[in-house]
């Protein structure tokens, strides 16, 4: 198997981190590579072109032309420390949040948190005067804002869940998390600017989203819903699917399975009522929203 059939496969098997995690990479290598081709052409005064079709700009009548880069600024990046240390961060953090609140969820609060940092980062440079003389010519990018919403709901979600820092030892995540927040997103507000609101929207995102889903209330949903619609998109084939839910051969056998679901609501009830809500794994906590629904 060649080394690019390799990462296909690896891209394909590999959970919903590991592809994020493939993104970035590859498009980081894009931009080096594109780099390297107009700097050997002698065109490298296109080089910032480039970018600028890709990162989020915050002149509104550029952003109208280039609505993707509200997307594709998430996974932008050009240099290398700022994807390591970005790709670090979701790796340690993005591990943790997918044993709590399951992958599904990992995507959305990573699209979600890089949104919301890319929308605030063009209001507050269209709304405050300050930023008038900037306008024009600023453009946000990078991983950040997605990283910071899956770190503050990763904390938020679980404060108590320790990680274990070199020299220092095991240390609760939700002060890991209140450290770096503090040192990337507040500390001397004169320097990228622009990247430290989007790591504030991002924050805000991660933060309301785990506050609410630990009470049950999943405010991800709609875009869940709409994310799996788009998807349906791409697939092969204009067939639509139709699901439908099929009694088993006999009525004793769907009888018994019908009283084996109930027992395992009751006991996720149960566990409720004597531990609260966040004592439910996420496999549970997903099992109750899809019975839920049902209902």
């Amino acid at each position: 198997m060649s080394i690019t059939n390799e990462i296909k496969e690896s891209f394909r098997k590999g959970t919903t981190l590991h592809k994020l995690i493939y993104l970035n990479l590859g498009l980081f290598l894009t931009v080096q590579i594109v780099r390297i081709i107009l700097f050997l052409s002698n065109s490298y005064d296109l080089f910032d072109d480039f970018l600028n079709t890709l990162a989020v700009p915050a002149n509104l009548d550029v952003l109208a032309r280039r609505p993707w880069t509200l997307v594709t600024y998430m996974f932008l990046h050009v240099d290398f420390i700022h994807i390591l240390f970005n790709l670090l961060w979701l790796y340690w953090f993005g591990t943790v949040f997918i044993q709590e609140l399951g992958l599904k969820k990992l995507l959305s609060t990573y699209l979600l948190g890089g949104l919301a940092g890319g929308i605030l980062f063009v209001l507050f440079y269209n709304i405050f005067p300050v930023f008038s003389q900037f306008r024009e010519s600023s453009i946000a990018l990078g991983a950040s804002a997605s990283v910071m919403s899956v770190v503050v709901a990763t904390a938020t979600y679980q404060p108590d869940r320790r990680m274990h820092l070199v020299l220092i030892g095991p240390v609760k995540i939700v002060y890991i998390a209140l450290v770096m927040f503090i040192f990337t997103s507040m500390v001397d507000f004169s320097v990228n600017t622009g990247g430290k609101i989007a790591h504030i929207g991002g924050a805000l995102v991660g933060f309301l989203f785990a506050y609410y889903y630990k009470q049950g209330k999943d405010i991800s949903r709609g875009f869940d819903r709409m994310m799996d619609q788009m998807a349906t998109w791409f697939k092969p084939g204009k067939q639509k699917m139709k699901v439908t839910h099929k009694r088993s051969s006999n009525d004793i056998e769907y009888n018994r399975q019908k009283l084996d679901e109930q027992k395992e609501i009751d006991q996720i009830l149960e566990k409720i009522s004597k531990a609260g809500y966040d004592s439910l794994s996420a496999k549970e906590k997903e099992l109750l929203f899809k019975m839920s629904n049902k209902k």
